[in-house]
């Protein structure tokens, strides 16, 4: 039979990726919980992945553009959730110091294994 499994966010250490990222992760077999923190002006470049994303965010905003010519343009601020198809190209900018809980079906393979290169950019 599975366990359940309880976490407290303060006793997750945050992974810094850049000089303007920064991510707490909660991973379950079939779902990924992150708590991801952006500076003003923090730019997540254009991707895309198979998993499906939730983003929820509890402080700030920030502008998505969305599609293969990024000319679709979202804002989500406090309170918004934003919710990313798979394959969906994206990328998106934090108008303001943001806080954000992203949630991913499945978990992200390249998170958990470091080879998100995209996010350590150390060039923002």
């Amino acid at each position: 039979m599975a366990k359940a499994e309880f976490y407290k966010w303060q006793d997750i250490q945050r992974e810094q990726l850049n000089p303007q990222l920064g991510r707490k992760m909660i991973t379950g077999q079939n779902v990924m919980l992150t708590q991801i923190f952006l500076q003003k002006g923090c730019i997540v470049p254009r991707h895309s992945h198979h998993n499906e994303q939730v983003t929820y965010v509890l402080d700030g905003a920030l502008k998505f553009l969305l599609g293969d010519d990024q000319e679709e343009e979202v804002i989500v601020r406090a309170g918004e959730v934003l919710v990313i198809p798979p394959n969906l190209p994206h990328s998106a900018e934090a108008l303001e110091d943001t806080v954000d809980i992203d949630i991913f079906d499945p978990p992200r393979e390249d998170w958990l294994d470091g080879s998100d290169s995209y996010l350590r950019d150390s060039d923002q």
